[in-house]
């Protein structure tokens, strides 16, 4: 009798977005010289907060979404991709 090979959950491809940003309250150096220097400069008086961060953005095999979505941010805490004492992460699929 022949063995049954068990079937793995079809997988999908995943373009995942992890956004790394200076936590709320954190000085924002580069934001503040570009809301100051460039935007405010020139007139743009309607924008009131500038915030910069990091973005990368990977192609994920997994099985659904949200496992991409976990997967990525795991990469992220273990490798220390981010300082978790000064930065936010979030992680999203896109599109």
């Amino acid at each position: 009798m022949p063995t049954r090979l068990k079937r793995r959950p079809a997988m999908g491809l995943y373009k995942v977005v992890a956004v790394i940003s200076y936590k709320k309250g954190l000085k924002d150096p580069e934001a503040e010289t570009i809301h100051r220097d460039l935007i405010l400069r020139h007139g743009y008086s309607a924008v009131k907060e500038v915030r910069v961060g990091k973005q990368l953005v990977m192609l994920v095999e997994a099985e659904d979404p949200e496992a991409a979505v976990r997967y990525v941010r795991e990469l992220c805490d273990k490798l220390l991709i981010y300082n978790p004492v000064i930065h936010e992460i979030q992680v999203s699929v896109y599109g």
